[in-house]
């Protein structure tokens, strides 16, 4: 990577779109990912998650407990064409147990839809994930689903998502009559009124009916109190609502706001075309380089550049592969390019390159900037690590900023047949290096430990050791409640922590370093006695730590 000068890729970056969808569990994000594909004639039937004995299921829950759940316990990758853009879909899981993962894949995109039930509001999981975006300044598009139902009035679900986010929201469309009553909604961008019939697993060839406001009189004449109702609406937030601006909303201080209901095909044209006006092409990202200072690398940069945020186990079982799921953050990817993972300086060949929907590939000839590519890996490949074409310096840095958040909940884990010890491990070590649990080996031996952030974590992966691995393990109490990674300048000081504390020291899937604690007054002590040694909530700020001291 001889410099980082912009390139003519610019035209190819602005092409692309890539964001995450998320909502509380149930407020209809798959359904609605499902029916962004739809409407784009990347799929022709859409699956449905309700249905769990069903035939089909949802293109983005593919693993074996998310059919026999109807939730969605892995994020998913999409891509799709629509309007000459690239657009890279990832649906996340809703269920607050499974956040790391969802936190994660917010590092790798550039804009966010946020789901929201019509009854329910902004509900907690939500809040969480809001938090996440404001704090990369994540711009957020706004959905509120299922106006087929009787809910919350719009007014004031409007005031509830601009208490919760930080920011003013601008409708983009506007409901007509709501549950029974709904008529369908205003889209204010082309002042048209597009209007309400149930919708169905294919998308309708025919289209909807669409009527232009000029024809208010007409509509008032159909749809009543409820259209006049919209009229007021629609009238008191041109006073009090602020225009739309392009700027704001790519800085995260605007939402635009779109209604209807994602399982009866219903506003989501109206999403789709929003994505490709509003939402954001790539932007620069932030290197870290070996002597501490930032940099930021364009996307349109000549040299390739992307990061791991996720490593999944066995989506083919027939194959027990490993995948690795990059972010292209720069540059272009071209098929046969030997690749560089920066914390090792290992050479990849991935002999086979792939985009996905869901877990059907195809092979990539070609990537650029905010793209997601997998290639399988056997190890070497990390969640964080930095990945550059071959002939990239070490000095080039590394990216930063995934989260491997401290877990809370500790069980150990033992096999019920001992001679299935080599295939615990290995999924153990698949399934910590994909993060969907935290494995921690202890220094000292001992049973090996799980740590998770929420209890069905334990559930999956019990499950998943046993219909992958082929392995039954038990999973017992633990007497940790919580973990903080350490780092110290201070060899002496180091040696003197690690030998008092042996007992709770552990080292998790990519061998870093931790304190198990029993308490929080445990900590404290602990903190009072080794004030030299640094206790990281975070294991990306004990990597930097690493990295830098």
């Amino acid at each position: 990577m001889s410099d980082l000068t912009p390139l003519p890729h610019a035209p190819e970056v602005r092409r692309r779109r890539t964001f995450a969808i998320i909502s509380h569990p149930d407020a209809g994000k798959t359904t609605l990912t499902e029916k962004l594909l739809l409407f784009s004639g990347a799929i022709h039937i859409a699956g449905s998650v309700k249905a769990r004995k069903a035939s089909r299921h949802a293109t983005s829950d593919w693993m074996e407990i998310e059919k026999q759940r109807g939730i969605s316990v892995a994020s998913s990758v999409m891509q799709m064409l629509y309007r000459d853009c690239v657009i890279n879909l990832l649906d996340t899981p809703g269920h607050k147990d499974f956040s790391e993962d969802t936190y994660r894949v917010l590092t790798a995109v550039d804009a966010a839809l946020m789901v929201i039930d019509a009854a329910n509001g902004v509900e907690p999981q939500t809040r969480r994930l809001i938090e996440v975006c404001r704090q990369r300044d994540t711009p957020i598009l706004t959905f509120v689903n299922k106006m087929d139902r009787e809910g919350k009035d719009p007014l004031e679900l409007l005031d509830e998502i601009e208490q919760e986010l930080g920011m003013p929201c601008v409708p983009m469309t506007w409901p007509v009559g709501q549950g029974k009553a709904f008529g369908g909604i205003v889209d204010l961008r082309k002042q048209q009124m597009r209007l309400f019939k149930a919708g169905a697993d294919k998308r309708d060839e025919e289209g909807d009916e669409i009527v232009p406001l000029a024809q208010a009189d007409t509509l008032r004449a159909r749809f009543g109190g409820d259209f006049e109702t919209a009229e007021g609406s629609i009238e008191l937030l041109a006073g009090a609502a602020p225009a739309y601006a392009q700027e704001a909303f790519e800085a995260a201080k605007q939402t635009p706001v779109f209604f209807g209901s994602g399982v009866n095909n219903f506003g989501v044209q109206e999403v789709l075309d929003a994505l490709v006006d509003l939402a954001p092409p790539p932007a620069a990202r932030h290197v870290t380089k070996i002597d501490g200072s930032d940099v930021e690398v364009p996307p349109a940069a000549e040299g390739f550049s992307g990061v791991v945020f996720k490593v999944q186990a066995n989506m083919d079982p027939s194959h027990r592969d490993r995948i690795a799921f990059v972010r292209v953050n720069s540059g272009r990817y071209a098929s046969g390019m030997k690749l560089r993972v920066q914390r090792s300086g290992k050479e990849l060949r991935p002999t086979s390159v792939v985009t996905f929907l869901s877990q059907r590939r195809e092979a990539v000839e070609e990537a650029y900037a905010g793209d997601i590519i997998g290639f399988t890996t056997h190890g070497g490949v990390q969640l964080g690590d930095t990945i550059t074409h071959g002939e990239a310096p070490a000095s080039f840095g590394t990216y930063t900023g995934l989260p491997f958040f401290a877990p809370e909940l500790f069980q150990t884990v033992e096999l019920a047949n001992p001679m299935k010890s080599k295939q615990l491990m290995q999924g153990l070590l698949q399934l910590g290096e994909e993060g969907a649990i935290q494995v921690f080996r202890p220094t000292v031996g001992g049973a090996m430990l799980l740590g998770a952030v929420g209890q069905l974590q334990f559930e999956v992966v019990q499950h998943r050791l046993k219909a992958e691995y082929g392995v039954e393990a038990r999973l017992g109490a633990c007497r940790f409640h919580g973990a903080r990674w350490v780092t110290c300048d201070d060899e002496t000081a180091m040696r003197k922590f690690t030998d008092e504390a042996a007992s709770k020291l552990a080292l998790d899937a990519a061998d870093t370093l931790a304190y198990l604690m029993t308490s929080p007054y445990d900590l404290r002590l602990t903190q009072e006695r080794h004030p030299k040694v640094v206790f990281h909530p975070l294991r990306e700020h004990a990597g930097l730590a690493l990295q830098t001291g």
